[in-house]
């Protein structure tokens, strides 16, 4: 099946099917969603207005038998940032698009009426349908229903009750392989469906397959490719325990941001440890081990029971639990769990919520080690709309203005991750210099800064930290135009194999003779779009700053502080 581009006009509820311009053919994933939205949304225009459009693409691998290629790329300009926004996740979205020819859904305009809507996604095209039942309802009854009236094996994406409510937080959730939860989690883009009126998406299956203009040449690179990322150390420990197991290794960096941020240790990190996790997991008799798409060889997702032995969440990762547990002084797991499982229900960013809750302790709105009260606030003001909901529901930022809190630890208004800047210099280039607000996966440096994956560099001293930055960002650029889990990259930076793997996989897919260089220019393209767009937009490099609380106070325990000037991260941008 040939790819197509398909839009929805919500605005006159029509549908249409278009060629793919020839400028984007060699686009996909991230790639995609940034260049249409840089292209047919403009800049200052309001996020949750009918100018704006939702872009979802898959990567350029996906569909394929590719390892690890199940991303799908959603983006829009931010209602959290104002800036550009590419979010992905796993599931089985991004594959079932690939298969059905969809290059990319674009939703532009806006309902006149507050009528919801749905869509179907099928091998004849779309079809737009009212929808009633469900507004009001949690992710999880909206995947179960549409399993209901139209059979388990349909793919879903949907947004809960944040969404509906345009909160700034608001995530856009994916069915698993098991018929839960994934989500495209960061910038609001869940709120920009809910501004079009659109509550879930239901994919047909198909037994299509993509055509490969090389199936030996694939075949054969894809096997190198899944070896390099199955014997990589960094992939068996992630296997193991997940990406929780970063826990007590940043902890012991002093870089675990603790109690708003104002320390780099946790007294109670190993309650909340991924080992710690993996043990409280086998004992419940859930999966240590899981894969949040087909094809994954990694399998670094899990599924963490209750005391019960019931199912409470999957997907229990890292930053969800050092947010609601360092950053919010919470040491006890299960806790944590019914708080992430909330929040995949409503359908709001466990990061930016979370951040957000460490805020509002700060506040004296609840207590430091209150897991209950978080609980609570999720149940009974987030869900449910409340004022003080809201103010949260809305992020970090939203929380500090609300009741006059200086120490907000957000860039672009988007809540800072699980690596403290001050202790982790490369992470905090990355806050500092991201198009999309502060965001760890746009240049993971924890790879070389703590990890020692491509090299290693100290992460106190600010010698390198510039360009390791910059070339973490353009090759996660790429990497997210690919459908690929970011988590390749630990294998691509060590492995010699592994990346000419990847190239040979794309050149085989498309019958094209890609280089290194060309992956690399694909990546810094990429982020020069998505500056350019800021810049229409009204930001300038006064924005790519940190809050000035890290400048002037030191962490524990190596008692640091930021200490870029505004010209020296500026030089991020030479290239």
């Amino acid at each position: 099946m040939a790819d197509r581009i398909y839009r929805v006009n919500m605005t006159d509820l029509t549908t249409s099917i278009e060629d793919v311009p020839s400028e984007w053919m060699g686009l996909g994933g991230r790639g995609l969603t940034s260049t249409i939205v840089a292209a047919e949304v403009e800049p200052t225009c309001h996020p949750l207005g009918p100018k704006n459009k939702l872009v979802i693409a898959p990567g350029l691998l996906s569909g394929t038998p590719a390892a690890n290629s199940g991303r799908l790329s959603i983006g829009a300009k931010s209602p959290l940032t104002g800036t550009i926004k590419e979010a992905n996740a796993g599931g089985t979205a991004a594959q079932m698009l690939a298969k059905l020819g969809c290059k990319a859904l674009i939703i532009e305009g806006q309902p006149k009426d507050d009528i919801w809507y749905s869509l179907h996604f099928t091998k004849d095209g779309i079809t737009i349908n009212e929808e009633s039942e469900l507004i009001g309802k949690g992710n999880f009854a909206v995947v179960d229903a549409v399993h209901q009236r139209m059979g388990e094996t349909n793919g879903v994406i949907t947004i809960g009750p944040a969404g509906e409510m345009r909160l700034s937080a608001a995530n856009i959730s994916v069915k698993d392989p098991d018929g839960k939860l994934r989500s495209n989690g960061r910038g609001g883009l869940g709120a920009v469906m809910g501004s079009k009126r659109i509550k879930f998406i239901a994919i047909d299956p198909t037994d299509a397959k993509i055509e490969l203009a090389d199936p030996e040449k694939f075949a054969a690179a894809n096997k190198t490719f899944a070896k390099a990322l199955v014997d990589n150390p960094i992939s068996q420990a992630l296997a193991q325990y997940g990406t929780n197991v970063l826990v007590n290794i940043i902890n012991e960096a002093g870089a675990l941001p603790t109690r708003n941020f104002t320390s780099g240790q946790f007294e109670g990190h190993e309650a909340i440890s991924g080992e710690t996790m993996h043990d409280m997991i086998v004992e419940r008799s859930g999966k240590p081990r899981h894969n949040c798409h087909k094809g994954c060889v990694i399998q670094c997702s899990q599924i963490f029971n209750d005391k019960n032995g019931n199912y409470k969440t999957s997907g229990f990762e890292y930053e969800s639990i050092w947010a609601m547990g360092a950053d919010c002084c919470v040491d006890n797991l299960d806790h944590i769990a019914e708080a992430d499982h909330l929040m995949d229900d409503i359908g709001i960013d466990t990061i930016e919520t979370s951040v957000a809750m460490g805020v509002a302790m700060e506040a004296g709105v609840l207590e430091f080690g209150d897991g209950e009260g978080i609980c609570r606030i999720l149940k009974e003001e987030i869900a449910k709309g409340t004022p003080l909901g809201r103010i949260i529901g809305n992020g970090a930022a939203s929380v500090g203005r609300a009741f006059g809190v200086t120490r907000v630890p957000v860039v672009k208004n988007q809540a800072i991750p699980a690596y403290d800047p001050r202790a982790v210099k490369g992470i905090g280039i990355t806050y500092a210099t991201s198009t999309q607000g502060a965001d760890h996966t746009m240049g993971y440096t924890i790879a070389t800064n703590i990890l020692g994956v491509g090299g290693s560099l100290d992460p106190l001293s600010k010698e390198g930290q510039i360009e390791l930055s910059r070339n973490l960002q353009i090759a996660t650029a790429a990497i997210d135009s690919t459908g690929m889990c970011l988590f390749i990259a630990f294998a691509a930076l060590d492995d010699e194999s592994c990346l000419p793997a990847l190239i040979d996989m794309i050149n085989a897919r498309f019958g094209i003779n890609l280089t290194g260089d060309d992956v690399t220019n694909l990546g810094a393209t990429i982020l020069k779009t998505e500056r350019a767009f800021n810049q229409a937009a009204g930001f300038t490099s006064k924005d790519d700053q940190l809050p000035e609380f890290f400048m002037e106070e030191p962490i524990a325990p190596h008692n640091v502080v930021w200490d870029y000037t505004e010209e020296e991260i500026a030089k991020f941008w030479d290239f």
